[in-house]
C-alpha cells in the first residue's frame, strides 16, 4: 500500500479502497459459487464512509446492538441480520424496525419478545442462536463455544417445542480461521442439531472465516456450503468482518519524542491501549512498513503510546536508520477491529479517518476527532 505521507495528518487510519474491493470481489466469488449470501459484521469494520463500495458486492449487515442496526439500515441499507446475547425491552420495537433478521441467544429471550414480533407491522425472520459446543478458537477470550459460554442454545438445553415462528438457527464459533475449522464444526453442529435443520429455511454460520487471507482454501469453503445448502434446501449466511477489510488500511503515526531507559524508546502520538487495542486484548505485535523485529536491523527501539498508562507499549522494533523525532511510520492492516474498538482515554483524540482512491492515489480525510467528541460522550 503506496500511500503519500506528506499531508496525512496523524494519527490517520487510511484505507484503501483498492484494496477493499480486491477483497470484496474475493467474496463475491464465493457468493456466485457456493449461493452462499455474506453480510458484513460491523462490530469488525463499520467506516461507513465506504457502504456504497462494499453493497455493490455483499448482501447486508450483520450487527448487535441498536446502534449498528440503525447504521445498518440507515447508511448500507439491503439486509439486517441481529444476533446479540440479550435485548433491552425498550429498544426492541426499534431494532424491528431495522432488521430483516433477528437472531435470540435463548428460547427465554424468544418467549418474551415473540409477542412483540407477531404484533409488528412487517415479517421479521427469527432464528436462535446454537452452540455446538466445539472449539476451535484457542484463546479463551474469544472462543464462543468455550466451557460456561453464555453464548447459545447447547444441545441439552434445546427446546424443540418452542420453534413456531421460529425460520432459522445460528452458531458462530470461529475467530480468523480457515475452512478446515468449519468443516469441523459442521460436523458437530449436524451431529447436535441435524434434527432440526430440515425445517429451517436458512442458518447463519457466523463470522471468523478468514476468507481474504492468501492461504485461505476458498475452493473448500464453497463446497462444505454447496453441500449443506443440498442436504438442507436452505439459506446459508456468513457474517465476516475481520476478511472484508484484512490488510486494506493502515495507521499513519508520528514519533513524538525518543527517551532512553535501558534502551531507546519512541513515543509516538497515537496508542495501543486507546486506538489499537488489540494490541493489548489479542495480544499481537503489529507490522510497520520498513522495519523488523528486534535484532533485525541495527537501530533497535521500543515504541510506546501518548497515554499515561504504564503498559501503553505497541512493542519492540528494528529500523535499518536511526529513528528521528517527526518520522512518520506506518502501521500494516489497521481497518478491522481499530475504528470500532478505540477510545479517548486519557482524553487523547482519536486518529482522523481517510480513503486513498485505488486510481489516482489521492487520500482524503473523510473524519476528523476534536474536543466535542471526548465531551460528549460524558456527562
Amino acid at each position: 500500500m503506496r500511500i503519500p505521507l506528506k499531508n496525512i495528518p496523524t494519527p490517520c487510519y487510511v484505507v484503501d479502497e483498492g484494496l477493499l474491493e480486491k477483497n470484496l470481489k474475493v467474496l463475491k466469488s464465493v457468493q456466485d459459487k457456493s449461493g452462499a449470501k455474506i453480510i458484513l459484521a460491523l462490530k469488525g469494520f463499520a467506516c461507513w464512509h465506504t457502504f456504497p463500495l462494499i453493497r455493490k458486492y455483499l448482501a447486508g449487515t450483520a450487527v448487535s446492538s441498536l446502534d449498528e442496526a440503525r447504521l445498518g439500515f440507515e447508511e448500507f441499507g439491503r439486509e439486517v441480520h441481529l444476533c446479540g446475547p440479550a435485548y433491552q425491552e425498550g429498544e426492541f420495537k426499534e431494532l424491528l424496525s431495522y432488521c430483516n433478521y433477528v437472531t435470540f441467544n435463548s428460547f427465554s429471550q424468544w418467549r418474551k419478545f415473540k409477542p412483540l414480533v407477531k404484533r409488528y407491522g412487517k415479517k421479521v425472520n427469527c432464528g436462535i442462536r446454537v452452540n455446538p459446543q466445539h472449539s476451535e478458537v484457542k484463546v479463551p477470550l474469544y472462543d464462543p463455544c468455550g466451557r460456561y459460554s453464555r453464548l447459545g442454545v447447547t444441545a441439552k438445553e434445546f427446546q424443540p417445542e418452542e420453534l413456531d415462528g421460529i425460520s432459522g438457527l445460528h452458531f458462530h464459533t470461529l475467530c480468523e480461521l480457515n475452512a478446515d475449522a468449519l468443516e469441523r464444526t459442521l460436523a458437530a453442529m449436524e451431529d447436535k442439531f441435524g434434527k432440526y435443520l430440515k425445517g429451517m429455511e436458512w442458518v447463519n454460520f457466523g463470522g471468523g472465516h478468514h476468507i481474504t487471507r492468501p492461504d485461505y482454501d476458498v475452493a473448500k469453503l464453497g463446497r462444505l456450503v454447496k453441500s449443506f445448502r443440498k442436504r438442507y434446501g436452505c439459506e446459508v449466511y456468513l457474517e465476516p468482518g475481520e476478511a472484508i477489510a484484512l490488510n486494506t488500511g493502515v495507521l499513519v503515526a508520528q514519533v513524538m519524542d525518543i527517551v532512553r531507559n535501558e534502551m531507546e524508546i519512541a513515543i509516538l502520538d497515537t496508542s495501543a491501549v486507546a486506538h489499537m487495542p488489540d494490541v493489548l486484548e489479542m495480544p499481537y505485535r503489529p507490522e510497520i512498513v520498513n522495519a523488523g523485529k528486534p535484532g533485525e536491523y541495527p537501530h533497535a527501539y521500543r515504541l510506546a503510546g501518548l497515554t499515561c498508562l504504564a503498559g501503553d507499549v505497541i512493542g519492540d522494533y528494528s529500523f535499518r536508520k536511526p529513528l528521528k523525532v517527526g518520522a512518520k511510520l506506518i502501521f500494516r492492516d489497521m481497518a478491522h477491529y481499530t475504528m470500532v474498538k478505540n477510545n479517548t482515554f486519557n482524553g487523547v483524540r482519536l486518529p482522523s479517518i481517510a480513503c486513498c482512491r485505488p486510481k489516482t492515489r489521492k487520500v482524503r480525510v473523510v473524519r476528523t476527532f476534536g474536543y466535542q467528541d471526548y465531551r460528549d460522550r460524558l456527562s
